[in-house]
Order: structure tokens, then C-alpha cells, then sequence
């Protein structure tokens, strides 16, 4: 992305504010912002051009869709090579039963986050993407019990 411009004490505020509450309209993110409705419209269009702010997203019960299972899996390649990592990350990307994945350092090389509607379906996912992919050496899952908080809230900065 290049250097990233340089975000002043408004532009903060919108970002904190449509992070609480995507649905603001014009009128009310002005008020929050200080600013007119056409100039914080203006700037949050700025905002997401310039992909400070990447997606506007819901955060969707999983148990009121069906999909109450939710399990962490930690995945350890076999090799870390960049073009077995770039497959994997792509294979991710492609799966969507995958809600969230990370390429991380330490004893794990990617952590994934899926949501499933039971076991079974979880286990033809692990045959499926797990098992069947050589360049996996092994997974270990957590499944979560209940679910504390569910957020892509960056806390403030300065």
C-alpha cells in the first residue's frame, strides 16, 4: 500500500465512530465528527479509497444461522517454503467455512477460525483440507465453548 497519509485527530474520530457503528448515516457521523454531512461523507469515501478502512461488515450470530460450532485450528505446514505458503493462504481464501485465518510465528504456521453447523461437517472439513494436503504435518483444533466477544475494533490511537 505504499506509505499510508497521514490520518489527523478527525479523520480518528470517524474511524472510531463508524467501527462502533457502521450504519451511521451522513447527518449523524457529522455531528459525532464536527464536521458537515457532505465533508464526513467526503472523508470516510477518502478512507475507504485509500484502504484505511478495508471492509464494512456485519458480525452475524453464528448459532442464529445454523453454524453454532465454532473451532480454532492451528495448522504446521511440513515445509516452510514461500510457494507452499502462498498455496495455502490461497486455499484458505477459497474455503468458506474458514471465517478468519492468520499466518503466524511461533510453533504453529496459520491459525483458522471456522464456523460449523456440527461435527460431521467439521470432520469432512478436516478430510477434505486438512488431511488431504501433503504439505499439512499436523493441526490441533480448540473448539470454543461460548463466544466473549466477536470484534475487528481497533482500539484507539494517537
Amino acid at each position: 500500500m505504499g506509505n499510508p497519509r497521514a490520518l489527523d485527530k478527525i479523520d480518528r474520530k470517524i474511524l472510531h465512530e463508524i467501527q462502533l457503528n457502521n450504519q451511521l448515516t451522513s447527518v449523524q457521523l457529522s455531528e459525532k465528527a464536527g464536521l458537515s454531512p457532505t465533508s464526513a461523507q467526503r472523508r470516510l469515501n477518502r478512507l475507504r479509497a485509500d484502504k484505511i478502512i478495508e471492509s464494512d461488515i456485519a458480525v452475524v450470530s453464528n448459532a442464529a444461522v445454523g453454524r453454532p460450532l465454532t473451532l480454532i485450528i492451528s495448522v504446521q505446514l511440513e515445509r516452510e517454503r514461500s510457494d507452499i505458503i502462498d498455496h495455502f493462504k490461497k486455499s484458505v481464501r477459497n474455503e468458506a467455512i474458514v471465517m478468519s485465518a492468520f499466518y503466524v510465528t511461533g510453533d504453529t504456521d496459520f491459525i483458522l477460525i471456522i464456523a460449523a453447523k456440527d461435527m460431521a461437517e467439521y470432520e469432512e472439513f478436516t478430510r477434505h483440507f486438512l488431511y488431504d494436503n501433503p504439505d499439512i504435518k499436523g493441526f490441533k483444533t480448540t473448539v470454543v465453548m461460548d463466544r466473549i466477544k466477536a470484534s475487528f475494533y481497533v482500539p484507539p490511537w494517537d
